[in-house]
């Protein structure tokens, strides 16, 4: 991989997460979270958290109490989820294979082999039937390479995992390992690009899309609305 697409790839994720991540979590999460009915309230709970909080019970503690938990969780990681196949497509644009099953073929830069490789996002983004699915497409490909003459050997066939650890590898990616391996976050990245700390500078290149949001405003305007609504209600 020439530098040229090494940048590409670090561009692609920072307009990905700028267009796709931060102004849905900005104007969809918060004005999701900004209204009573989007929770399902424990009422045995919602006033301690408050308190643990805050130190009150107050509206505004409470508005505080359930809407932070969501917009600094479920929901981000939520829409970061949704739009996994969105980021692939992004962060990879023009690296496409023609192979039926494959998403991106690529020489290792450690090995110097050419890689067949279908790309997951996190270490557990997989189910169970993906796992027969990656498999066979796997087995298509290399007998088709027999029957061609080809050279492609079973550690040419991989699953990348675009982030993680191989220690926080789900059972189903486990299986996979037992016919195909599965190469994962700063690995995968150091393979395909030969930079052993692209993975990193990747994280960081995203991390400098944060610096450029602040939305203490809307979060503190979703807190206002909520704390209305719970006043109206429970007051």
């Amino acid at each position: 991989m020439n530098n040229r697409q090494k940048q590409k790839i670090i561009e692609n994720a920072k307009s990905f997460f700028r267009d796709e991540i931060v102004q849905n979590h900005i104007n969809s999460a918060c004005q999701r979270a900004s209204k009573l009915s989007s929770y399902n309230i424990n009422p045995f709970l919602y006033k301690y958290l408050a308190n643990f909080l805050t130190g009150n019970d107050k509206p505004e503690s409470i508005a505080k109490a359930l809407v932070l938990p969501r917009i600094l969780g479920t929901s981000i990681n939520t829409s970061f989820g949704m739009k996994i196949q969105s980021l692939i497509s992004s962060l990879f644009e023009g690296l496409g294979s023609t192979t039926q099953g494959i998403d991106i073929e690529f020489i290792d830069e450690i090995d110097k082999r050419k890689k067949y490789c279908q790309l997951k996002a996190g270490p557990n983004t997989i189910n169970k039937d993906d796992v027969v699915t990656i498999v066979n497409h796997f087995n298509g490909v290399r007998n088709l390479a027999r029957t061609n003459n080809l050279n492609i050997g079973i550690n040419d066939m991989i699953v990348g995992v675009i982030y993680g650890d191989h220690n926080d590898l789900s059972s189903h990616y486990k299986k996979i390992e037992q016919n195909y391996p599965v190469i994962v976050g700063q690995d995968f990245w150091h393979r395909l690009t030969g930079q052993e700390n692209f993975y990193f500078e990747l994280i960081d290149a995203i991390g400098e899309v944060a610096l450029e949001v602040d939305a203490t405003k809307v979060v503190s305007e979703t807190i206002s609305k909520l704390a209305k609504e719970i006043k109206n209600k429970f007051d």
